[in-house]
């Protein structure tokens, strides 16, 4: 494999909003590129900017030993790759999204090729690749990771995390959880205001600036690692009727409920398994895997 350093050949496959990014960004840091993807058309604009169209996955694959795979899943990538004969020589940078077991199956798969393999999850949209201000959870092969360092931070900021191929998938997917049940919770607060009167752009100040939430997520994790779970600030009694109060206004409003209804169900269970007296933070027991 090439030094880290030097302008090494890429190839790249899966050519979606994020592929075209990543492409785009190597070409203009003057890597050679090889692309493919299903749909011939959207490498028209990478091909203009000088990468090369392999004729299949298998002739792409064989351009370069970097094989960067920006797909939909991990089945994707066997489907993509069922063909190619072999992996030998080749380091395989699965950026697509999986759980944390895929992508140790997906390294177990490669490594029955005769390939090596890390995964990532890049935790940025499309428009912010090429930029350092984000970054990308790699874990798997340390030595490819650093051999590649020099094509993989002209994508984002490396961050690895260690040598199990799980890892960034287990990173990636718990940022995600907490982004979405974030958003989503945002923009059912925006649809309980909207119902009530209360334009977007009057109440999204308060919604930013009333609750910091980084002092209660720093405040939790101390109770979660301490296990300390004294309700002496917040009882899970108070919790639980606070957020059924969310549910009735939403009904009320006929705002969808769901969401705020979900949580409460899970303050329910805490108050059913006796934590009534604990903190809010006294929750995590009721979702920790169980053990035998």
């Amino acid at each position: 494999m090439s030094d880290g350093s030097a302008k090494q050949a890429v190839t790249l496959i899966g050519l979606g909003p994020m592929g075209r990014a990543m492409g785009k960004a190597l070409l203009a840091a003057g890597h050679p590129v090889t692309v493919w993807g299903r749909t011939r058309s959207r490498a028209d604009g990478l091909v203009r900017e000088g990468a090369v169209f392999a004729a299949s996955a298998a002739e792409a694959v064989a351009a370069s030993e970097a094989v960067l795979l920006s797909l939909t899943d991990y089945q994707a990538m066997y489907d993509v790759l069922k063909d190619v004969p072999s992996l030998e020589g080749k380091a395989v940078v699965n950026l697509s999204s999986g759980t944390p077991a895929e992508a140790r199956e997906g390294a177990a798969w490669a490594a029955g090729r005769g390939g090596r393999f890390l995964s990532g999850g890049v935790m940025s949209p499309p428009p912010g690749i090429g930029s350092a201000e984000v970054s990308t959870f790699y874990s798997g092969d340390e030595e490819v990771a650093d051999r590649l360092r020099g094509v993989l931070e002209v994508l984002t900021a490396v961050d690895y995390r260690g040598a199990d191929p799980g890892l960034s998938q287990a990173y990636y997917q718990v940022q995600l959880g907490l982004f979405w049940t974030t958003m989503t919770g945002f923009l059912h607060a925006l649809a309980l205001s909207e119902a009530e009167g209360i334009p977007v752009e009057t109440i999204t100040p308060y919604l930013i600036g009333a609750n910091d939430m980084a002092a209660f997520f720093e405040g939790t994790a101390r109770q979660v690692r301490e296990g300390d779970f004294a309700g002496d600030e917040d009882r899970m009694a108070m919790g639980a009727a606070s957020i059924e109060h969310v549910v009735h206004t939403s009904r009320d409003a006929g705002v969808d409920a769901d969401l705020p209804a979900a949580v409460s169900a899970i303050f329910r269970r805490g108050l059913g398994a006796g934590l009534q007296d604990e903190s809010f933070a006294a929750l995590i027991t009721l979702m920790r895997p169980a053990r035998g």
